[in-house]
């Protein structure tokens, strides 16, 4: 197993650590820095027995694997400690579930074993009481201890104020998210900030993040699962997305409106028996599903590299979870040069502390007005009666939009957009773009989704090529526009498009269910475009 520069110094810095006296230390890496390959390797160089101790089913099967893997070649056995799994005499590395450790466990699992080194995965959880427990009874606190405790986490900072010091002496070493990001190890970041109108500033807070009874009350409601539902839809088309939400029931009201307007979403949450979880988290990894609602349990130990968008749907005042979600997007893949995060809660209440501590306190937050757009009612999508189905324009939504730095948490200068020129979603049927030839006809350019992935573009009736992902459709289009027409004419500020509406086209939007009113010819178009793929979404739905 080959090692990354930083991975090597890692291991150097917990070997002179405990050379310097240091029995209990923390190595402080982001999500994706290959924390599981680190301590594979100082099991590896271990001479005694070991012990690992994970929270989360699918970290205990990942630090087997990569433990295995690293062993690979010698006669040391790896072992499952973990609900009706036992750990034969004969293993020498112990992956146990800390939740199983009860006390007369640990006594039968230690016995006969000599354990030097105990490895913690996601450390952070160290000093909660239960697990503390765990760790005395183990011996790690006593004066005559040989052996070393290595905790591993992507934040030393905890929502309840409680430091890591309680259990740890020290951090023998950290690298920042900004310093793996410049050295090339995990994806940039590109951020989206959609303002949903909805104002959080009366919900209280328990302990340091918010009470999520509260929460779920504020945010689950169906006006803004459907703009996240459309916003995912239209923003990350062509990538695979997690979002993060506030509890069960939120969780499956996102998942249900993702669905009703043709986009693959599967939902997981930590009540669900454990093969029907896999069995969704499968299907996402294979390109069936192309979002996952989920609540809590992808926070940790959820590798898939694959995933390259975040959906931060549920608002937080804690740094370790914002790092943690975030991070699920930011390992190196070859089809995804960044990781997009969409923020629909505007997190800029919340400010990252990026070096390392033990000490007790908070995550910093800036208290800050949640309300400042809360006194208008947030706008509508299309007409009354409608809310529930039709797809939105793009430029609705890019109504809502603006860029942000995601590490930073501060909204950038510059408008977000997609395109300069004025595409419309027709949501899961693909993108229309009108536009006036050399002859002064009206002509448009359609992206049509692929099953799988990718998109066609169609001029009329003629189909021209065939594109890996939406957004590569658009801007080629984008660019050849000029060879087909005026490219002026097809902003949103094309004078054709503010022309009285002609009877004809008034006589089909009175015809429609329900009937609808333009202002204009580009409305009128836009409002017939929406209806026709609403009437083809409806009937695939029905097939």
């Amino acid at each position: 197993m080959e090692l990354r520069p930083y991975q090597r110094e890692a291991i150097d810095a917990v070997i002179a650590a405990r050379r310097r006296g240091i029995r209990r230390m923390v190595l402080c890496l982001p999500t994706g820095a290959g924390k599981t390959v680190i301590f594979a390797e100082l099991i590896r160089r271990a001479k005694h027995p070991v012990l690992v101790l994970a929270h989360r089913d699918e970290l205990v099967a990942q630090a087997c694997q990569k433990i295995e893997a690293a062993l690979r070649g010698t006669d040391r056995i790896v072992a499952v400690e973990q609900g009706d799994a036992s750990a034969p005499a004969q293993a020498s590395v112990l992956v146990a579930s800390i939740r199983s450790l009860h006390e007369g466990r640990i006594g039968r699992a230690l016995a006969g074993r000599d354990i030097r080194l105990v490895i913690y995965d996601e450390c952070h959880h160290a000093v909660a009481n239960d697990n503390r427990r765990v760790l005395e009874q183990i011996g790690v606190f006593a004066d005559d201890w040989p052996g070393t405790l290595v905790g591993f986490t992507a934040t030393t900072r905890r929502a309840d104020g409680r430091g890591l010091d309680e259990v740890f002496e020290e951090i023998a070493f950290s690298r920042s998210l900004r310093e793996m990001i410049d050295a090339g190890f995990l994806r940039p970041l590109e951020g989206l900030r959609i303002a949903t109108g909805i104002d959080i500033g009366t919900v209280p807070s328990r302990g340091e993040d918010f009470d999520e009874d509260a929460l779920a009350e504020a945010i689950d409601i169906e006006q803004r699962n459907l703009l996240v539902a459309r916003s995912i839809q239209d923003l990350a088309r062509d990538r695979r997305t997690i979002a993060f939400c506030v509890g069960i029931a939120h969780a499956e009201h996102l998942c249900a409106a993702l669905r009703g307007i043709g986009v693959p979403a599967g939902m997981v949450c930590g009540e669900m028996p454990k093969p029907a979880r896999q069995q969704t988290l499968d299907r996402f990894r294979r390109g069936v599903l192309r979002v996952i609602t989920n609540v809590g349990v992808l926070t940790e130990g959820f590798d898939d590299p694959g995933v390259s968008a975040i959906a931060m749907v549920r608002p937080t005042r804690s740094e370790s979870v914002y790092l943690q979600c975030v991070g699920r997007g930011m390992r190196l893949h070859p089809d995804a040069k960044d990781c997009l995060v969409l923020d629909f809660v505007d997190l800029s209440g919340l400010r990252l502390i990026t070096t390392p501590t033990l000490d007790a306190g908070p995550s910093h937050v800036i208290e800050r007005e949640e309300a400042e757009t809360a006194g208008d009612p947030p706008p509508r999508f299309l007409d009354p009666g409608d809310m529930d189905e039709a797809p939105a324009t793009l430029d609705e939504i890019e109504a809502r939009l603006a860029a942000f730095d995601p590490l930073a948490l501060e909204q950038r200068e510059e408008a977000a957009a997609m395109s300069i020129n004025a595409w419309l979603s027709l949501g899961a049927q693909g993108m229309l773009l009108c536009f006036m030839d050399r002859g002064g006809e009206l002509r448009q350019f359609e992206l049509r989704p692929e099953k799988r992935a990718g998109a066609t573009v169609w001029l009329g009736e003629r189909k021209l090529a065939r594109f890996s992902t939406m957004q590569a459709a658009i801007e080629a289009v984008d660019m050849e526009l000029g060879k087909h027409g005026d490219p002026s004419t097809a902003r949103a500020d094309a004078g054709w498009r503010r022309a009285e509406v002609p009877d004809v086209l008034r006589e089909e939007l009175a015809a429609m269910s329900p009937p609808r009113i333009a202002r204009d010819i580009g409305a009128a178009i836009a409002h017939l475009a929406l209806g026709r793929a609403l009437m083809v979404a409806r009937g695939a739905r029905r097939g």
